[in-house]
């Protein structure tokens, strides 16, 4: 064999170890974004009127009135602020 021959089967061995890897990877990452949809979806599923959650910047409230994707929250007795209802990181289950 040639030098030039050695160097083709090595290039094509590495190709081959880096597309195994790729499939790999992209395997992973598919599995998680499922898990994750599954979550969302439970999450969303938990929004109703009534419920206290927690969204993002850290502040807990309760459900007060839900419009499509726009959310009434009382985060005091005499504070109501509308958020996005995607906003929404958990909803507490007592």
């Amino acid at each position: 064999m040639n030098q030039v021959t050695v160097i083709i089967w090595s290039c094509v061995t590495v190709g081959v170890l880096v597309g195994i890897c790729a499939i790999i990877l992209a395997f992973i990452s598919a599995k998680n974004m499922k898990r994750n949809r599954e979550a969302m979806k439970e999450l969303q599923e938990g929004i109703k009127v009534g419920a206290k959650i927690l969204f993002a910047g850290g502040i807990y409230g309760k459900i007060v009135r839900i419009k499509n994707d726009v959310i009434d929250v009382e985060i005091n007795k005499s504070t109501v602020i509308q958020i996005s209802r995607y906003s929404i990181q958990d909803v507490i289950t007592d």
